[in-house]
């Protein structure tokens, strides 16, 4: 392949893409550039399938490489290891837009390699990389229904900007990324500070008309390369073994999806399966694999049909009913709060545990380090579906679901000076049928609430559906596993009464039209609000105290030149605190110091240490003092750790004092009063003017 190159102005700098001269033994490679950034994208598809194959094994695995950025890694062994967790949640974004787009019954294995070689910790690679493996695909011989293409948006100073840098971002009060080809929206993912949805509305659809000069270089790239697509067939289907299989085979279809609880309609689909099965192995042998694909699409048509024609779902709802909610708080008396919330089939057990900032997860990428103080960890173990598995770590799905439901949860949190605790929340899904992301979101919320974070209000999430069938439209509330299965899109909405915190949204059809996607967000603010109505009824507000299990932190500022005082030579002071009182002590720079402890006489005795390190001399205040020496004209006195003043001989006593050692001699304790600090922070005591006075108790 000779090299070629496309360059575009985007935002006001170049953005080239090229091809030919990297991994030229891929099927397909291009290089990606705006700014500094440079993305090495790379596809190879196998050319024989194996054999049984019944699913389209695309991988996408993006690498962040830290040399990059000029940066060697922080792990033991100096070199990346595994993905992280960025890393896997860019693999998504990139995977989701563009599956839906390879040809249906396309199985060969293909692999998608995008590599940040070059960063400029100015423009965001993500978005570049969905680019350039739309690119990739789009140059090599794969057939592939794109090209696509993504880009971030922000709202700077109420205007909308396509892929802003990440100074910009910092001002953004929307971050949402939209992936699409020239006529359809495929994906959108992200948040916002709780914005009205006609203005999530407006930034998506900026966002596809953002895009399209992205579509249009990859279509002349496409042109200048030359390469023919690889011919691809779906192998026909038997018109006669489809026939019998729909009359073997439909009735109990029809019979099994009026079955309203999902265990047993599955059990009851493939008890019709396994008949048809039997029924027709004698008269067409060593077809099982065809009648079950001939199977799989009369339960989509049906279903499909039920819902569009008869307007009645696969539970027997309508098309804007929510599924049955109970919510539940204070289930686990050592967790710091806990709900379990259950809709339908779907049930999340969620906990709250607060920490303090030593509890923060750190977390080296090529942008630099990146301090998380709130967290959401989300599991789906095996048996809340019913099955069996190893599951060791989390997996892509995991992560991208605990990270929305995080996403949606930081937009109610206060901030770390009013709150300064770092906080992880786990949801545990213990039953599901669909939405268990959105369960997470809505049990978080609670959970925070019954650990007595001061949230700003509760936040809910429901998951929308589509089905269309020609001009036929069905908007579908808080959908079941098997209408996301079935359905044309996947979009989940997240909010408070005031707006939206965050969605997800995944395409499976050519797109949807403005239309459609007003009906859904208009549709699921109203499912949301309802959510919200039976969460309050477990938990409104956050509770006034926080679990006694928790950690108290008690907050203390000093001057930022006093922090050496506080943590001393080597750490020996603060040390010491801890070890005398067993609590936890966080120091920042700026002078902010967090004492954490569950003893709230521990709290306090350290609380009363560092003050004593660091307080300052008060002019009229009185100082219960030790003298440390004693000089002809007058006596050095310690009034708190570290700091003394000179009592003059004069200040001593009414009378005149001949000898300093008449009145003092070192190691007395004295009673003495600041009468002055001067300009070099000399302070000047009296015992004369403390006389007949008494110390008050703090």
């Amino acid at each position: 392949m000779s090299y070629q190159k496309i360059e575009v102005d985007f935002n006001g700098q170049p953005l080239t893409i090229e091809t030919g001269k990297m991994a030229r033994q891929a099927d397909g490679a291009t290089v990606v550039t705006y700014g500094e950034t440079k993305i090495l994208c790379t596809v190879v598809s196998a050319k024989t399938m194996r054999e049984g194959q019944d699913f389209f094994p695309l991988t996408v695995n993006y690498q962040e490489k830290f040399y990059a950025s000029g940066k060697i890694p922080g792990s033991f062994f100096r070199r990346e290891r595994g993905s992280s967790e960025r890393e896997t949640l860019i693999c998504r974004l990139i995977d989701r837009p563009m599956r839906p787009l390879f040809p249906k019954g396309y199985l060969y294995e293909t692999q998608i390699i995008p590599t940040v070689i070059s960063a400029d910790c100015v423009n965001d690679p993500d978005t570049l990389s969905v680019l350039a493996a739309s690119a990739a695909v789009t140059v090599s011989d794969i057939p592939f229904a794109g090209p696509i293409a993504a880009v971030r948006v922000g709202r700077v100073e109420g205007a909308f900007v396509a892929n802003p840098t990440l100074e910009q971002m910092k001002q953004s009060d929307v971050d949402i990324v939209v992936a699409g080809s020239r006529d359809a929206i495929m994906m959108v993912e992200g948040e916002a500070d709780l914005i009205s949805e006609d203005e999530m509305l407006e930034a998506v659809f900026f966002g596809h008309e953002s895009i399209q000069p992205l579509i249009t270089m990859q279509e002349q790239l496409q042109q200048q390369v030359g390469v023919v697509k690889r011919e691809f067939s779906l192998p026909a289907i038997d018109a006669e073994l489809e026939e019998k299989v729909v009359a073997a085979g439909e009735a109990g279809v029809r019979a099994a999806v009026s079955i309203r609880t999902k265990q047993e309609r599955y059990a009851a689909m493939k008890e019709n399966r396994a008949q048809v099965q039997q029924q027709l192995a004698e008269s067409f042998p060593e077809r099982g694999g065809e009648i079950d694909t001939i199977m799989s699409k009369i339960e989509k048509r049906v279903v499909r049909r039920m819902i569009i024609e008869d307007g009645v779902r696969i539970d027997g709802r309508d098309m804007k009913t929510v599924r049955p909610i109970s919510c539940e708080v204070g289930l686990l008396p050592r967790a710091h709060g806990s709900a379990l919330f259950t809709r339908g089939e779907t049930q999340a057990l969620v906990t709250a545990t607060l920490g303090t900032a030593s509890d923060e997860q750190r977390m080296d990428n090529i942008q630099g380090m990146e301090f998380k103080k709130f967290m959401l960890h989300y599991n789906f173990p095996p048996f809340s579906v019913g099955e069996t598995s190893m599951r060791l770590f989390p997996g892509r799905r995991e992560i991208g679901h605990g990270m929305l439901a995080e996403r949606s949860a930081t937009k109610i949190m206060p901030t770390f000076d009013a709150f300064p605790y770092t906080i992880r929340i786990v949801s545990d899904i213990l039953e599901s049928n669909g939405s268990s992301s959105m369960a997470s979101v809505c049990g978080a919320s609670m959970a925070l609430m019954d650990a007595g974070v001061p949230v700003k209000q509760p936040v809910a999430g429901i998951a929308m559906g589509l089905i269309k069938e020609g001009d036929d439209v069905a908007v579908l509330s808080d959908i079941l596993g098997d209408e996301d299965h079935l359905g044309d899109m996947d979009f989940k909405v997240t909010g408070t009464c005031d707006g939206v915190a965050a969605l997800q949204m995944d395409i499976k059809i050519g797109g949807v039209t403005r239309d459609i996607m007003h009906k859904a967000l208009a549709q699921a603010r109203e499912g949301r609000l309802h959510i919200l109505e039976k969460m309050a009824e477990a938990i409104s507000v956050s509770r006034e105290d926080l679990s006694p299990y928790a950690p108290r932190i008690t907050t203390v500022y000093v001057k930022p030149d006093q922090v050496r005082t506080v943590i001393g030579s080597g750490g020996k002071t603060v040390r010491g605190i801890i070890e005398a009182t067993g609590c936890g002590i966080d120091i920042e720079d700026d002078g902010r110091i967090n004492v954490s402890s569950a003893d709230g006489a521990a709290a306090k005795l350290a609380v009363r240490m560092i003050r004593e390190l660091t307080q300052e001399a008060e002019v009229g205040k009185l100082y219960n003092g030790t003298v440390k020496k004693v000089m002809d004209f007058g006596a050095f006195v310690e009034i708190f750790a570290g700091t003394d003043g000179l009592v003059h001989i004069s200040e001593l006593a009414e009378e005149r004092v001949r000898n300093v050692t008449d009145v003092l001699n070192e190691g007395d304790k004295v009673l003495v009063k600041c009468i002055g600090v001067d300009r070099q922070g000399k302070i000047k005591l009296s015992r004369k003017e403390a006389l007949g006075q008494t110390l008050s108790e703090e």
